[in-house]
């Protein structure tokens, strides 16, 4: 017997209610974007500067121990990973620390480098620095600039790729599926001033990915429907659609988010925002794919019929029956 989430033939009217499902997502973007106007979001060492040490001990590195050993030092976000590598020896154990800029300087001080290694002797007497290396303020700007840059250049992408394939009706719905899921992402980190990185970054061009493959597997079965039921409104065939493949989102959301939250409960800080920030965006997409893009989409009207040119394409008031 096949696990089943939705029943096979379903029959939800998702239009019913609308404008309640536009208002709330109305609603969540403009708490986002006041949280963004007021907080600001917590930027991370990539955005906002400082210093990287390399180490290496022959003893195993504990990163518990390494974070309770700098701790004391209270010199804010600090990040530890260890390094893996198959050229490594038994001995070599390396790991990766990150402290954030102090007090607006270029880069952290050689005397707070000679204190974190002292701090660090304590969990591993043989411990050595092999490198430290500094981001200044100039680099984190254009970073961020070079993120937003990364971001916008994405969801052109889609524009264009939507538009391309079906019509921009279709281009227009997804496109704003797509920045409802990045402002509703990047207002919960402002919201609740979790770390933003370069791994967030990462995470937001993902959800864009998402987000997209689930909105565009919804709108190609919109496409078929209307060519095969050509004498039904838009409103019944968008409900049609997404009844149909309404399973299928619901399955791979599902089993999406059970791998997310296994790798939030057991992948430790390191990766913690970044799988965060996905658990958030494949909710949000969903969302998104099913009451925002497709409304959109209904708001807008669309071509019945493609094998032959419409003067009143996208006419949500066109009566058209090929």
């Amino acid at each position: 017997m096949r696990l089943k989430l939705v029943p096979q033939n379903t029959s939800f009217d998702f239009f019913s209610r609308w404008k309640i499902w536009l208002g709330i997502s109305g609603l969540m973007m403009v708490v986002a974007f006041t949280s963004f106007m007021l907080q600001g979001l917590n930027f991370g060492i990539d955005f906002r500067g400082g210093t990287t040490i390399r180490t290496e001990s022959a003893q195993e590195i504990d990163v518990g121990a390494y974070r309770d050993a700098i701790s004391p030092l209270e010199l804010g976000d600090v990040t530890i990973t260890e390094i893996f590598d198959p050229t490594f020896g038994p001995d070599e154990n390396v790991a990766m620390i990150r402290i954030q800029a102090q007090a607006d300087a270029e880069a952290v001080s050689a005397a707070t480098v000679s204190a974190v290694e002292q701090a660090l002797k304590v969990a591993a007497p043989d411990i050595e620095f092999v490198s430290v290396e500094s981001v200044g303020p100039k680099v984190s700007g254009e970073l961020i600039q070079t993120a937003v840059i990364a971001v916008v250049l994405a969801i052109g992408a889609v524009l264009v790729y939507i538009w391309l394939r079906f019509e921009w009706q279709f281009a227009l719905g997804a496109v704003a599926a797509l920045v409802h899921d990045v402002i509703l992402t990047i207002g919960i980190f402002s919201e609740l001033q979790i770390r933003f990185d370069l791994a967030i970054i990462a995470a937001l061009l993902t959800i864009v990915g998402y987000s997209l493959n689930d909105t565009v597997v919804v709108f190609d079965r919109v496409r078929e429907n209307l060519r095969k039921y050509k004498k039904k409104d838009l409103k019944e065939v968008l409900n049609i659609s997404i009844n149909e493949t309404l399973s299928r989102t619901v399955m791979t959301s599902v089993t999406t988010l059970l791998a997310l939250i296994s790798l939030y409960v057991l992948g430790g800080d390191v990766i913690r925002g970044f799988v965060f920030a996905m658990i958030w965006g494949v909710i949000v997409g969903t969302y998104s794919s099913v009451f925002v893009a497709s409304t959109i989409l209904l708001w807008l009207g669309v071509k019945r019929d493609w094998s032959k040119p419409s003067n009143t394409a996208g006419n949500q008031f066109a009566n058209i029956d090929a």
